[in-house]
């Protein structure tokens, strides 16, 4: 995950040396050659890697997989694509595809701005998720985040006309900048007044049930894109 989309890159993650368990290096080294997607600087054929023409959805930052895994578990007339760059997400995602047997779900493990800009076709998605990323919390990293105009204009060229683009933070500032630059975007339109209620298909983390209960605010952002371009005056 880059910002600007030319020029030098700006990570919104950093690569961590975390404690892989041996469990999740198992998974990851066994499911990635069934499951994991490498690569490459060419558009990807959806229909062919899934065998079959479905609704195909995106999600960046799957964390340790838990929701994009009941998400794909819940949801088998679609195929979701998943992006995340640490190797414990990763391969407690594997897990997950692994023991609960999902056909519909595969991963990339690479940077989701050059995943997105050299692999996605233009209109192939219906959705795309993008759930508590990095806040970088402190103004002189604010550079980092991942939501910047040049990003969610590429996002929005994904999305087939009517298909949607669903964020979800609890950092209140993160919300209100996604708010203004998904809002600023000519391709996309709010389909709330503002923020939000939390559809129903993106299921409450046991972190978000914590945090709900000392008070801690959600902030959910559903967008659309545009069955046509808006006029420019």
């Amino acid at each position: 995950m880059t910002a600007p989309l030319s020029g030098r890159p700006i990570r919104s993650y950093v690569l961590r040396q975390g404690r892989v368990s041996p469990a999740q290096q198992r998974y990851y080294e066994e499911g990635m050659p069934r499951w994991g997607v490498p690569y490459q600087s060419a558009p990807l054929d959806l229909d062919a890697l899934f065998d079959r023409a479905a609704p195909k959805f995106l999600e960046i930052g799957c964390g340790m997989g838990e929701t994009t895994a009941a998400i794909a578990a819940s949801h088998p007339e679609h195929d979701y694509l998943g992006i995340e760059v640490h190797i414990p997400g990763v391969g407690s995602l594997l897990k997950e595809i692994a023991t609960r047997g999902l056909t519909n779900l595969r991963v990339i493990r690479h940077d989701a701005v050059e995943v997105v800009r050299d692999m996605i076709p233009h209109e192939s998605l219906s959705g795309i998720h993008i759930y508590f990323p990095d806040p970088w919390p402190k103004k002189r990293h604010h550079k980092r985040r991942l939501i910047q105009p040049p990003f969610v204009h590429e996002l929005a060229l994904r999305l087939l006309p009517g298909g949607y683009l669903h964020l979800a933070t609890d950092w209140q500032d993160y919300a209100e900048q996604m708010l203004a630059v998904l809002s600023a975007e000519p391709l996309l339109e709010n389909t709330a007044p503002g923020f939000a209620p939390r559809p129903a298909w993106r299921p409450q983390t046991k972190f978000e049930q914590r945090g709900l209960k000392l008070g801690h605010g959600v902030w959910d952002l559903l967008f659309k894109r545009r069955e046509t371009a808006r006029s420019a005056g």
